[in-house]
């Protein structure tokens, strides 16, 4: 109707859910290790962007409630421009391959691109959790505003709990390498790493400034994770970052035992913190597998 004004209550709705929503996405904005986003403009992107989903999330529940539904057909349009996130993304991390010591891999830059775009999700759906509460109570205002809060940060948590990734460290140990030549061969614990290291510089900076580790899996079947090379393309990258790298960087598998190498010549050598970035690496979403669903269509026969 022309000239009709939003009620306070869902004013107060609308703005009590949008700012849950907007601080779910603040709060899984971290700067970890990986360092990414690390700068200003990186997190003033990804605020706006929270914040554009949290408005989307509150404005739900006043569309419905005053029969607007052609205001809730806006999340169509919402939906695929967190799918632009996803793309963009991928294609910021993809041109800066080339300036990195060594590659992140597709499928990390992928499982990155698709974390920053379910984030933007969290957001929607705290605000929307949050917005339904307080229409759902119906009590003094400033009630309503603090179970309005309370549930939106009780889904932001069960959410960020659900979709938390696993790292190295829950499916192997991670344990100091032994350098050592073998004629022109590098070995590290007897895995053979690379026969590039023949001249007598490289062999006695790898001898004196090299760093090595060597990741062994605790089960069996969690060699099929290990194994992918994404997966070891990615705990290579973040080591680098980590360390950086003067000289020669190296991941190797041994096939026998299913033993993973990391060896390099660091900028930094620090042996505990190269150990300590290998077990916090993340697992990459399309190399895990779950032993536990395969063995159920296994006996199913499905």
């Amino acid at each position: 109707m022309k000239g009709e004004m939003i009620s306070p209550e869902h004013l107060a709705l609308i703005i009590t859910a949008t700012f849950i929503g907007t601080l779910s996405r603040l709060l899984s904005i971290k700067q970890d290790y990986r360092q990414y986003p690390s700068y200003p403009n990186g997190y003033l992107i990804h605020s706006v962007l929270g914040a554009v989903a949290s408005a989307l999330g509150a404005f739900i529940i006043p569309a419905i409630m005053t029969k607007n539904f052609i205001a809730v057909t806006f999340l169509t349009l919402a939906i695929q421009q967190f799918r632009e996130v996803r793309k963009t993304e991928r294609g910021s991390l993809n041109s800066l391959e080339n300036t990195e010591f060594t590659f992140r891999g597709d499928a990390y830059i992928d499982g990155i691109a698709k974390t920053f775009e379910s984030r933007n999700y969290f957001s929607l759906i705290t605000s929307f959790s949050a917005a339904l509460a307080m229409e759902i109570l119906k009590q003094k205002m400033w009630i309503e505003v603090v179970v309005g809060a309370a549930v939106g940060l009780i889904v932001y948590y069960l959410i960020s709990r659900f979709t938390k990734g696993k790292q190295v460290i829950d499916i192997a140990d991670v344990k100091e390498g032994r350098i050592e030549f073998k004629g022109n061969n590098l070995y590290v614990d007897g895995i053979f790493v690379s026969n590039l290291i023949g001249m007598e510089n490289p062999k006695k900076m790898f001898e004196e400034e090299g760093l090595a580790a060597v990741i062994y899996p605790k089960e069996e079947h969690y060699r099929i994770t290990l194994d992918n090379f994404g997966q070891r393309q990615a705990i290579l990258f973040d080591v680098t970052r980590e360390l950086g790298v003067k000289r020669y960087s190296f991941t190797r598998k041994d096939y026998e035992q299913g033993r993973i190498v990391i060896a390099l010549i660091p900028i930094i050598k620090n042996k505990q913190k190269l150990l300590d970035t290998i077990k916090n690496a993340p697992l990459l979403e399309n190399a895990k597998k779950s032993h536990a669903v395969m063995k159920t269509k296994m006996l199913g026969g499905n």
